[in-house]
């Protein structure tokens, strides 16, 4: 959408600076507004390093202005995302001064990943410019981004940000049900509650989850959905295969306590150096860095 010209993001953490980037990659102008100093220090620094990892032109960097006035980085904006931590009464406050501070006809939007666009909207004026658009980490490398349509969130601005997304080269899905989670993150976290259930249950143990996953449907993936793949493979053997199954799978209705019990015993994963497996600094550097090629490979791959 080339009449958007000037874009706020609200918070200059991993997914903020990350919105931002792209957003100025495409030639846009962006101000972050980000309240703790030593992170805004670091913004454009940060830009210019990932736009260096995947081979893009990093002086685009020096088009996000930086600022802890919240008010002056939204006063002529367009499009605003917010990009704080998952607390709802936090983006309800950032919200409340972006509903006043904004320009009326700004669209205003949150990259909440799991928090329902109404919760948020609930009670504030001009609800029906408030969208949900739930980008993914690392956002300048992941083509997904999902548009929430919440309550009251007019069918205009779900077009405008759709066509914005496509402009900017993400795949935008149009989320038509304002649930928690929204499409991506149910699916993913389905997928987690069971394979967090196996190793509770003492089925096997979390290396194996991980690799049973990434040697087989994990490969198949990136080319056949789960519903591509329910129809090839035929509805009639689906729905044979989910009577045996289905009333196997884990049903807790809440985290699974192993989860929780790994959480108290202090066991955090990368951050404690344990969680389901335990972790080396050179695994972790390992790991992280063959995430990062992986997708950049595949950027390459799908413009070339």
């Amino acid at each position: 959408m080339d009449k958007l010209r000037q874009f706020a993001v609200i918070g200059g953490g991993l997914m903020g600076a990350g919105i931002a980037q792209v957003l100025a990659a495409a030639g846009r102008s962006v101000t972050v507004f980000e309240p703790d100093a030593a992170a805004r220090a670091n913004v454009n620094d940060r830009i210019a390093a990932n736009l260096r990892l995947i081979g893009r032109d990093e002086s685009a960097a020096v088009l996000v202005q930086v600022t802890d006035d919240l008010e002056s980085a939204v006063a002529t904006a367009q499009f605003v995302t917010e990009a704080a931590p998952e607390k709802l009464e936090l983006k309800r406050a950032i919200f409340s001064d972006l509903v006043r501070m904004a320009p009326r006809d700004a669209i205003l939007a949150s990259n909440t990943s799991v928090i329902p666009i109404s919760r948020i909207a609930d009670g504030m004026e001009t609800a029906e410019r408030i969208v949900g658009t739930h980008w993914w980490n690392p956002p300048y490398l992941i083509p997904l981004v999902e548009v929430i349509q919440a309550k009251h969130t007019s069918d205009e601005v779900i077009g405008v940000t759709m066509d914005l997304m496509r402009a900017l080269g993400k795949e935008p899905a149009h989320v038509r049900k304002d649930v928690p989670g929204f499409v991506a993150n149910r699916m993913q976290h389905a997928l987690w509650r069971e394979a967090i259930a196996m190793v509770a249950e003492g089925i096997c143990d979390a290396r194996t989850v991980d690799t049973c996953v990434k040697n087989s449907f994990g490969l198949r993936l990136p080319v056949l959905g789960p519903l591509e793949n329910a129809d090839l493979v035929g509805l009639d053997l689906t729905l044979d295969i989910h009577r045996t199954i289905i009333p196997e799978l884990d049903s807790h209705a809440g985290p699974n306590p192993y989860l929780e019990d790994q959480v108290n015993a202090g066991r955090l994963g990368f951050k404690t150096g344990e969680g389901f497996r335990t972790w080396t600094d050179s695994q972790i550097a390992e790991l992280r860095a063959s995430l990062v090629g992986h997708l950049v490979k595949i950027q390459r791959d799908l413009k070339n």
